[in-house]
């Protein structure tokens, strides 16, 4: 746990509209030096082992936009369990780093605050780590895979749908889908 107050938890993918744990407030929220990307493959969620898929994480460099939670000090600790399971468990083991990283967040007055928050980026050494590919590459994997949660296009559309309802701009995950939409 990093302190014995409240925590900050940063969502860049489904945990900014399905957090699945109680909180006090939230945010839109900046971290600097890691974007989202298709980086990491999955081999049951959004794809098999046989055609692997890929979903989301936080890798090195960039920015990336998304929505900060504040979680009560007397929440903070079940909620950390319940984030590691769910994004160091429910993926490959260790698939994912919990981090305390600088975000800025922007409050109700469009002033912005700086505050530490848990993150959990891609861990480069797991196997399930795909690297940086080309778009054209991501494309092709996402256009043909699908797995026990539906298929890697679905999953694609869902989080765009989502961040365009939040008001976060992701232009790189349009031009994506529109690669995976030429990809019939």
């Amino acid at each position: 746990m990093h302190g014995d107050g409240d925590i900050w938890v940063f969502g860049y993918g489904s945990l900014m509209w399905n957090p699945g744990f109680p909180y006090e407030e939230v945010r839109p929220a900046h971290l600097h030096g890691y974007h989202r990307a298709f980086c990491l493959y999955s081999e049951h969620y959004r794809g098999t082992p046989e055609r692997r898929g890929l979903v989301l994480g936080l890798d090195r460099g960039g920015s990336c936009r998304g929505r900060a939670f504040r979680v009560a000090a007397a929440e903070a600790e079940a909620a950390i369990a319940y984030l590691i399971k769910r994004e160091m468990f429910g993926h490959a083991v260790d698939v994912y780093e919990l981090r305390w990283l600088a975000v800025s967040l922007r409050d109700a007055d469009q002033a912005d605050a700086t505050a530490q928050a848990a993150c959990f980026v891609v861990n480069r050494e797991h196997d399930h780590y795909a690297g940086k590919l080309s778009p054209e590459q991501t494309a092709e994997i996402i256009a043909g895979a699908s797995g026990q949660s539906g298929s890697n296009r679905e999953y694609l559309a869902n989080t765009i749908a989502h961040l365009d309802e939040l008001g976060i701009a992701d232009g790189p995950l349009h031009r994506l889908q529109r690669l995976v939409s030429r990809a019939d």
